[in-house]
């Protein structure tokens, strides 16, 4: 008999699974939903947070947690959960820690000051092939955010350059002509603001280790480098880029999302050995 005649010999009560009748097929399928409402059940009687020093299995193995971040828009989630309380609902005690940049953020979670911490997705994989320094294995639990970031310039370029780098070129190649190549920035080298900034130049037929300077400046101070007209260009994430349009010191070129769409951007990382 072939699925489809089977199947309908089942609904109709003629015919059997594995050798049971339609009938008890369906009271032991009545029996695992009460067994499974109850389990339900009960597992919405959420516990209490245990105190520190209760025996095992009754709270979170290690009840105290130091997280990192930095100024960025897309660290909320970590500290939403800390201001909140939807850490101490289960049993963590959250401390959040502010760093002024990436770098800060990688070396306090490869030795332990620090036990979690919001990420570029790019940081956790190259730590973990040996690509920032010492290899330091981490793993990604969780994806905190897609897209939020963007390529912004000075206003001195509105009106002249938008998203179509090949437009921005002959500006770089006469800053390059006159010995004052023109400054860009993003955020560390193998975090996504490094590809997205390469990828856009490229676009355009620039090259971004000969034809301009391109270095690594915090997010936090992207701002005041665009504003002072020390930088051209800069790839970050939120609120930096919204800050420069609201205050008139510069413009948005393009959205990492018209890039990649829904592209991932920022994790949870933990490193290896502390996750096992």
């Amino acid at each position: 008999m072939n699925v489809q005649n089977h199947m309908r010999a089942v609904k109709s009560g003629t015919g059997s699974i594995g050798g049971a009748s339609r009938r008890q097929v369906l009271r032991s399928l009545a029996g695992a939903a009460l067994l499974g409402g109850a389990a339900a059940a009960l597992g919405g009687c959420e516990s209490k947070p245990t105190a520190v020093g209760a025996t095992a299995g009754d709270g979170p193995e290690k009840p105290d947690l130091r997280f990192g971040m930095i100024a960025l828009t897309d660290c909320s989630p970590i500290v939403i959960a800390h201001e909140k309380g939807f850490f101490k609902k289960y049993g963590i005690n959250a401390t959040i820690d502010k760093k002024a940049n990436w770098r800060s953020i990688y070396d306090s979670l490869a030795t332990g000051d620090i036990h979690g911490t919001h990420m570029l997705i790019g940081m956790p994989i190259a730590s973990t092939l040996g690509l920032i320094g010492q290899k330091v294995p981490m793993v990604i639990p969780w994806l905190l955010n897609r897209n939020g970031q963007s390529i912004s310039l000075t206003k001195d370029l509105r009106g002249k350059v938008q998203a179509d780098p090949k437009v921005l070129k002959p500006f770089v190649d006469a800053a390059k002509a006159k010995g004052k190549p023109l400054s860009f920035a993003m955020t560390f080298p193998p975090g996504t603001h490094a590809m997205w900034i390469r990828y856009w130049l490229a676009e355009g037929g620039i090259n971004p280790d000969k034809d301009m300077d391109l270095g690594v400046v915090p997010p936090a101070s992207m701002f005041a480098n665009i504003q002072s007209g020390s930088m051209a260009g800069c790839c970050v994430g939120e609120p930096w880029n919204a800050k420069m349009v609201n205050e008139d010191v510069g413009f948005t070129a393009l959205n990492t999302q018209d890039i990649w769409e829904d592209h991932p951007e920022k994790v949870c990382a933990f490193r290896e050995d502390f996750a096992a």
